[in-house]
């Protein structure tokens, strides 16, 4: 295991790069930088915080091309996402904008969802979650998610959480841009504490409806 001291500024000049020379070649030139100075240290962060917030998985940097009219092959963002519930748990990006922040789930089978839905529907569990998500946009974070344009079926129109049962995914995130502590061995704890932050999220989606 690497020991963790932070990710190099020039990661975030690596994707800036990038975003102007999406092609082969280029990559072909600089896949050395990227594995020093992206995948490399975001792999020794990733062994750093396992322990506390479940396993980590780095995400390839390779777009699927094979659907959509954008053919660019290489990803302008590194993300991972560490989890101890399939598509449950915790995510950062690293991008030509500096770092981004998740929390939540992604994604939820029929049966998961409906689980979803009754917990907010639910006087308790929901407003639980109504309180955990007002406390993270206090906090600075966006609540984010997939939705539906209605209600979904069987829940009156005029549901007091009528917007949280519109969610077929849930998350919530923040931007943290280009902090003093990216190189440094300190950021590891900055995004301990901000993941801590989002730990109620995902503790809720993973009682009610866990995988």
């Amino acid at each position: 295991m690497n020991t963790f001291i932070g990710i190099p500024a020039s990661a975030v000049e690596f994707y800036a790069a990038l975003e102007s020379n999406n092609n082969k070649l280029w990559w072909l030139e600089h896949k050395d930088t990227y594995d020093a100075e992206v995948r490399l240290p975001l792999q020794a962060l990733a062994d750093t915080l396992e322990a506390r917030f479940g396993a980590a998985k780095l995400f390839r940097p390779y777009r699927d091309v094979r659907f959509g009219p954008d053919k660019t092959p290489y990803k302008t963002a590194q993300g991972m996402f560490l989890s101890n519930y399939e598509g449950v748990g915790f995510y950062l990006q690293l991008s030509a904008d500096g770092l981004l922040i998740g929390g939540g789930y992604h994604s939820f089978a029929p049966a998961q969802l409906s689980r979803y839905r009754a917990a907010v529907d639910a006087t308790v569990s929901g407003k639980v979650l109504m309180s955990i998500l007002a406390g993270l946009s206090e906090s600075g974070f966006s609540i984010e998610g997939q939705t539906l344009k209605t209600v979904p079926r069987g829940f009156p129109k005029d549901h007091g959480r009528a917007e949280l049962l519109k969610h077929k995914t849930l998350s919530a995130s923040m931007a943290l841009g280009i902090p003093d502590w990216l190189e440094s061995e300190e950021m590891a704890g900055e995004i301990t504490d901000h993941w801590e932050q989002l730990r109620p999220l995902v503790d809720w989606v993973v009682r009610y409806a866990a995988p």
